[in-house]
């Protein structure tokens, strides 16, 4: 017996992000099934099939973010998405230079300080 492969089933599920082993289950077949199957029917192998497929989840993805953070303006979003694409970050890292057994000390700027 012969199983059906349903290409938009296993399209939508690679957008989604899933794997060949998990879209297997999904469709009740050995995942070498589908792998083979790719092969002869969109005559590309399952590692580029599956890449090219995730890339258009990635893009909508990504563009969902875009969107919630400019057009909606959601710090939250903008806050993750300059961190994730722009690599900034909450933390300041201080390099000191000089002797190691010397004491540091810092003056704090008034502005920064607690005033009773």
């Amino acid at each position: 017996m012969s199983v059906h492969i349903d290409w938009e089933i296993v399209d939508d599920l690679l957008i989604a992000g899933c794997d060949g082993t998990q879209i297997a289950a999904f469709l009740g077949c050995h995942e070498d099934t589908l792998y083979i199957r790719c092969q002869d029917e969109k005559k590309m192998g399952f590692s580029a099939y599956k890449a090219q497929k995730r890339s258009i989840g990635d893009i909508a993805l990504l563009k969902a973010q875009y969107e919630k953070a400019v057009k909606e303006k959601d710090n939250t979003m903008l806050i993750f998405l300059g961190k994730a694409r722009l690599n900034q970050s909450d933390k300041q890292q201080i390099e000191l230079s000089g002797n190691p057994e010397a004491p540091v000390t810092f003056q704090l700027d008034e502005r920064f300080t607690k005033k009773d």
